[in-house]
């Protein structure tokens, strides 16, 4: 039995999810004719109160699509520092959209109202046009921190005032609904775009959705094609999204459990030194050293346990619908047994 804590995306398809796919009707999707895709589209639309959604590979490609079509040429896109924009999408935003990224510190993944304020450039032209914020909610390298209503509220006002979208990367949106003090929609009277991921703790084994106003999206049909992101039948993909949205979102609250309740574990091994605030489905923790997060990180392997380290003493553990109760017991225990 492998336990896979390196990430929720290596989920696998239900056998319910897997005849859900089978069963789908299809067609030519870059015709607009697949009716499952035009289904989950519509469906994410309506959730998130906004106009229309575009049915896309990964999520990479959503926030890489909308950051196109916000933004052009020698402009700038205000973000975290450690934004998965701009950490792991391959220098996108400079390769796809010709912008650059002006970070902010964040706190936990997370940037206030002020901050952005404070960056945001004067009309000058010595200066790059700030063209866009962006936001991660839940932030992957910020431990799974959520924003809350008054945060995003902030912000918002602040990103009308100067005129500026707000996207949101929601690579794990539906983690930070089950925890936050926000709907769907309140999320769709905030953001300009929205990125919602369906391949991590959703549970599909594909794709992501770009909701957006009907202008912003009918930009974004051309810069899919443009990136290769144009498929054909692809409800059987759509159709897994469908599922999980009505089977798998219950049950990220599971996985909120299944982190707090290992963190408790971690707090008494006196080889951890600190670990980020555990709110949703990822634990972020550090040991007191390099030596011992490759011991701790070999010990887990040999029991069959994987992790991933994410800096020389750090680790991570992500939850999933995967994950179950007694894989949570058996990976508590190897802590517990953890000696350096």
């Amino acid at each position: 039995m492998i336990i896979d804590l390196r990430s929720d995306t290596v989920t696998k398809p239900t056998s319910g999810m897997l005849q859900a796919m089978m069963a789908a009707t299809v067609g030519d999707d870059v015709y607009g004719e697949d009716t499952t895709v035009n289904a989950l589209e519509q469906q994410l639309a309506n959730d998130f109160g906004m106009e229309a959604g575009l049915f896309c590979p990964t999520g990479t490609m959503t926030n890489q699509i909308a950051i196109r079509v916000h933004t052009r040429p020698a402009t700038e896109v205000i973000c975290a520092d450690n934004a998965h924009i701009f950490k792991y999408e391959g220098g996108g935003i400079a390769a796809n959209a010709g912008a650059q990224a002006r970070l902010v510190a964040s706190t936990y993944g997370k940037i206030s109202a002020s901050q952005i304020a404070e960056v945001i450039n004067a009309e000058d032209v010595h200066f790059a046009r700030t063209a866009l914020v962006c936001l991660e909610n839940t932030s992957n390298r910020g431990g799974g921190s959520i924003y809350s209503l008054a945060e995003l509220n902030e912000i918002a006002n602040l990103c009308k005032q100067h005129k500026l979208p707000l996207h949101l990367d929601g690579a794990r949106i539906y983690n930070a609904l089950a925890e936050g003090d926000y709907t769907s929609k309140h999320l769709g009277n905030i953001f300009n775009s929205i990125s919602v991921c369906l391949s991590k703790g959703l549970g599909a084994p594909v794709g992501s959705v770009l909701l957006g106003s009907k202008e912003i999206i009918h930009e974004a049909k051309r810069m899919r094609k443009l990136m290769g992101g144009g498929m054909r039948q692809a409800g059987y993909l759509a159709a897994a999204g469908i599922y999980a949205l009505k089977h798998n979102v219950a049950g990220l609250k599971h996985d909120h459990q299944h982190a707090k309740q290992v963190a408790d574990v971690l707090c008494n091994n006196n080889l951890v030194v600190s670990m980020m605030p555990v709110v949703t489905n990822i634990i972020i923790f550090k040991l007191k050293d390099a030596n011992t997060a490759d011991a701790l990180q070999q010990q887990l392997k040999q029991q069959h346990i994987l992790a991933n380290k994410v800096s020389t003493t750090e680790l991570r553990f992500v939850f999933h619908l995967d994950v179950t109760p007694t894989m949570v017991n058996k990976l508590c225990s190897a802590i517990e047994a953890f000696k350096g």
